[in-house]
């Protein structure tokens, strides 16, 4: 791609940079899950991805690649942040964790296959570029998928096909115990929307989700460029990055599934923060090839993980449909200017150690954990406040006979911890 499309190191660096720009300025478009049907929207947005993704097959020189990567995080940002806002349509505070995890797992999974995938396409001899081939097998599928959501996304629970009328009239109750409302999609509340934008909960979440999207966005960029600095071939380098990423996505299930049980977001991504930092650390430090590997192993499991950790905490501590939605949208804004810095932090010029880069994502992850510490000071304080004006919680969080909307700021509603 390089010489078909005549790029050097900067202008490709571009490439990276111009998406990131477009995705984090429409990140407002994730409200309209609120606003269109979400099958509708989610149709939409994912055909409009996918038939970029396959248009950059026929791009001839570096200013149509930027065009389309622009238009593509465009219709990545009306999409991808959404799909959680969607899930807190559907489950309630306590269950949206796991449901996250495996959303947010899924980017680690697929780089577990993404090398071996990448390879298998550009090492034949097709009558067409490698690259441009590649762009086609990531971009029809894509479109094809577009009708799979047209067809199967439920607008709402009591919409779902795959549900029985029992089932459908259980949703309804569990739609008007968290929300007060049985059809989630409609109007946007803009005061309730101003209020989410005053909230220190809301920007300490999307500052963490900033810091850690320093480490998240390099990662899967230059992780096979630093495994084959360290003295593996190209192919071995793109087969050895598959584990660090299952072991992620492992590692992002299981911490999402015990932040739900015990409901300690904080101390979860404190954990999974410090792990990370310290992967970095031995990536920056150590000469050995084994040491580093593991350290890769560590940064993968602690970065990956935070991320979808920190997803439903935002939705946790937001008490109705549209500052949760706020949330997400503002978490992103904010989030998503980590890679303009994380896609920069590993220059041709720092290899073969990348101390710098490694050092910068170390600092980055044990400032997330800072943050969510402080977050959680924050949230006990709340909590305290709220008991002295309600006093004790008269329910069981995970009952059913919970009073209509008391994920709204109910009298039984405490941020979770």
């Amino acid at each position: 791609m390089e010489e078909d499309l005549r790029l050097d190191s900067k202008s490709y660096a571009w490439l990276l940079t111009i998406f990131y720009i477009s995705y984090t300025v429409f990140e407002v478009f994730g409200l309209m899950w609120k606003v269109v049907k979400p099958h509708q929207w989610a149709a939409f947005t994912i055909f409009s991805w996918g038939l970029v993704a396959t248009c950059q097959a026929a791009t001839t020189n570096w200013q149509g690649m930027m065009a389309l990567r622009f238009l593509m995080g465009a219709f990545e940002a009306a999409f991808g942040p959404g799909v959680v806002y969607l899930m807190s349509f559907f489950y309630r505070r306590h269950e949206l964790g796991l449901r996250c995890g495996f959303y947010a797992g899924a980017a680690p999974l697929a780089n577990t296959f993404a090398g071996a995938l990448a390879y298998g396409i550009t090492s034949g001899h097709a009558a067409i570029a490698n690259w441009r081939l590649l762009f086609l097998v990531e971009g029809l599928p894509v479109c094809a998928a577009a009708l799979l959501a047209y067809f199967f996304v439920p607008d709402s629970a009591q919409d779902a096909k795959f549900l029985t009328d029992e089932e459908r009239e259980v949703a309804r109750a569990r739609s008007l115990q968290q929300s007060g409302e049985p059809e989630r999609a409609g109007k946007i509340q803009w005061k309730e929307l101003g209020e989410t934008l005053l909230d220190a909960k809301a920007w300490l979440t999307a500052f963490m989700y900033f810091s850690c999207n320093v480490s998240f966005s390099s990662l899967p960029v230059f992780l096979p460029t630093i495994l084959k600095e360290m003295g593996f071939t190209a192919i071995n380098a793109q087969g050895l990055t598959a584990p660090p990423f299952f072991a992620s996505f492992l590692a992002t299930i299981a911490t999402t599934w015990v932040a739900d049980r015990t409901q300690q977001r904080g101390l979860t991504i404190i954990g999974l923060s410090v792990v990370g930092g310290v992967g970095y650390i031995l990536c920056a430090t150590c000469t050995s090839v084994g040491a580093r590997y593991f350290g890769v192993f560590l940064a993968a499991c602690g970065v990956f993980p935070s991320i979808a950790n920190i997803l439903p905490w935002v939705l946790n501590n937001q008490g109705s449909d549209t500052r949760r939605g706020g949330g997400i949208v503002l978490l992103n804004i904010i989030g998503q200017c980590g890679p303009f810095l994380g896609t920069n932090v590993f220059p041709d010029t720092e290899a073969p150690r990348y101390v710098k880069g490694m050092a910068i994502c170390a600092a980055f992850m044990f400032f997330t954990a800072f943050l969510a510490l402080s977050l959680r000071v924050l949230l006990i304080f709340e909590n305290r406040g709220l008991e002295k004006k309600y006093g004790p919680r008269t329910d069981d969080p995970k009952s059913t006979d919970a009073p209509v909307a008391e994920d709204n700021y109910g009298a039984n509603f405490r941020y979770v911890l």
